[in-house]
């Protein structure tokens, strides 16, 4: 007879198959459910961790400063009225009553000549007359405006109390074809005839309103300018 060999399989003490027994799959599943619900308790616990709904991104968080700008106060309807005005247009009427003025005024367009040496004389008449070649009253304005207009000896003229009863804070108003706006007195001052062709009020200075006349105890050699600029309030 022949003799058959068998094949003996060393073994390994400690070591099993590769094959997993039902005991250690319990084992596995076990040990994953434990991690799994580990990590959910930490997510749902750590503060400051926003979990996204479906289908969203987390957006990166920002820091936010504190804004020291002043916040508007008042209804936005106020706020849009301090911003407007009545559009820049030609001067009809001032009404100054701390100086008992109430004139009407005509456009007076000044020879180049005259206007660029500012000696400028008024036609002689008790009304004032506002210089075209220079700036307009009103929103928009480019320049200053100047009403000129003579004062009278011995008659009761508008321009006459601009030389003593004109003073700063004073309001005054002008009409214009376009509306009225108010003007508050920054300053009277006394100019000589010689000397105010070369004075600082003939600067450009955009809605600003000057007015220029004789002045009543030295109508030969002295003007009076009365300088103002747009006032708030009704």
């Amino acid at each position: 007879m022949r003799r058959h060999r068998r094949n003996h399989l060393l073994r390994v003490p400690g070591i099993r198959g590769l094959v997993l027994g039902p005991r250690d799959i319990l084992l596995l599943v076990a040990c994953v459910l434990g991690l799994a619900t580990a990590w959910l308790f930490y997510a749902a616990s750590a503060p400051g961790i926003v979990q996204p709904a479906y289908g969203q991104q987390v957006a990166a968080a920002k820091p936010v400063a504190a804004s020291s700008a002043p916040k508007p106060t008042g209804s936005p309807s106020a706020v849009a009225t301090a911003a407007q005005g009545p559009a820049a247009s030609v001067p009809q009427r001032i009404t100054y009553p701390s100086a008992g003025m109430d004139v009407v005024v005509h456009p007076l367009e000044p020879p180049s000549g005259d206007a660029e040496s500012r000696s400028i004389v008024p036609p002689e008449t008790m009304d004032g007359y506002w210089l075209t070649p220079f700036g307009t009253p009103g929103l928009g304005s480019e320049n200053t405006t100047y009403v000129i207009g003579h004062s009278w000896e011995g008659l009761d003229a508008p321009f006459n109390l601009l030389s003593t009863a004109a003073a700063p804070g004073d309001i005054l108003t002008v009409a214009t074809e376009t509306g009225m706006l108010r003007y508050a007195v920054e300053s009277v001052t006394t100019y000589t005839k010689s000397t105010l062709k070369d004075g600082p009020v003939w600067d450009a200075v955009p809605n600003r309103l000057v007015l220029i006349s004789c002045y009543t105890e030295d109508p030969w050699g002295k003007n009076v300018v009365v300088v103002a600029s747009p006032a708030g309030g009704p």
